[in-house]
């Protein structure tokens, strides 16, 4: 059986926003309640539109009004969470594999073929 290639680091994660990534909690007329994953991590202050740059905003786990982003479990906040880091955690899994990997090669290492 062949072994697929390895994915780059390219594709893994290289073609994303750069990290790391965090939650916030924004607010505005429209929206009325933003959870979004941003480039820059909460102040707190529940910023309203225009008060925050929306260029910093990678995804949206809830756009309340209109019902545009929601789930039906009302996990949006734990969804945030998961999505932010993500961006830093799979770079680390990645790294991880590929550890173990050189570790089973150089335990088991391949037949010189002739």
């Amino acid at each position: 059986m062949d072994t697929p290639n390895p994915l780059t680091d390219e594709e893994l994660a290289g073609a994303a926003t750069p990290g790391p990534w965090h939650v916030r909690q924004l607010d505005d007329d429209f929206a009325i309640s933003l959870v979004a994953i941003s480039t820059v991590p909460d102040t707190g202050a529940g910023e309203r539109w225009p008060d925050f740059d929306h260029r910093q905003i990678v995804a949206a786990a809830l756009v309340q009004q209109p019902r545009h982003v929601d789930v039906v479990d009302e996990r949006c906040d734990e969804n945030a969470n998961f999505i932010a880091d993500a961006r830093q955690d799979i770079p680390r899994l990645i790294a991880e594999i590929r550890r173990l990997r050189r570790l089973l090669e150089a335990k088991n290492p391949k037949p010189e073929e002739g």
